[in-house]
């Protein structure tokens, strides 16, 4: 499903610049649950970036499908990332003005899905992951596991064909934490998307199909 070939990011110049990515191959097969390790610092957040078509590499070719994503005009790599992938962060980055159903409707209002359709697969994505029943709650009413879920129905609610995911159990609780692990590994399965996953978490990285070490830009092992 995915190929990186040569994938290098730079940032800045000559004495300044910073090799964040170096010379990446990596290929990635559809429904794959791959996690990403690395100490801070080792490239696994701008490789994540890359991936998620949020940064463009500074030199290489990334495919997806059979297509050369970076290719595509800006607009056109908007429209992509919008309809095809899927992100789940550290933080939530839930709206706190939202309830956690308009939360989850957000990819959707991104692709024009009219209201009603919304609305209802919003409520499908929020059963996912055993909240329905908090559906009109904002997130500062939610614990910090139920603020996750409804991020991760957020990520899934359109259907992506990649989830990408920094972190995901790193501000949660040992037992919240292994009910989300639980949870990303379920929807994998039964939804097939693919999942890319950064994480020190030993537990999660436990229930991952492959795992490749980054350090100072390269993939180390695992490929």
């Amino acid at each position: 499903m995915i190929r990186l070939e040569r994938v290098g990011k730079t940032y800045g110049a000559g004495a300044e610049a910073v090799f964040a990515v170096r010379d990446v191959d990596l290929s990635i097969d559809r429904g794959d649950r791959l996690g990403l390790i690395g100490p801070s610092g080792s490239g696994k957040t701008s490789l994540l970036n890359i991936l998620g078509c949020l940064d463009r590499p500074t030199s290489g070719t990334v495919w997806m499908e059979g297509r050369n994503v970076f290719a595509q005009r800006d607009a056109e790599l908007t429209r992509f990332r919008a309809k095809s992938l899927g992100f789940v962060f550290q933080s939530f980055n839930l709206f706190e003005l939202l309830s956690a159903r308009e939360n989850v409707e957000y990819p959707l209002h991104l692709l024009r899905v009219p209201s009603g359709e919304r609305r209802e697969r919003a409520f499908e994505a929020l059963g996912w992951v055993g909240l329905e029943a908090k559906a009109a709650r904002r997130p500062g009413q939610l614990s910090a596991g139920e603020k996750q879920r409804v991020a991760i129905a957020r990520a899934m609610v359109h259907r992506p064909k990649l989830v990408l995911a920094d972190e995901p159990t790193a501000n949660l609780d040992s037992d919240t934490g292994a009910r989300v692990i639980s949870l990303l590994c379920t929807l994998n399965e039964q939804l097939g998307a693919t999942f890319v996953i950064a994480t020190h978490d030993a537990a999660l990285m436990a229930q991952l199909r492959r795992v490749v070490s980054i350090r100072d830009g390269r993939l180390t092992e695992g490929q």
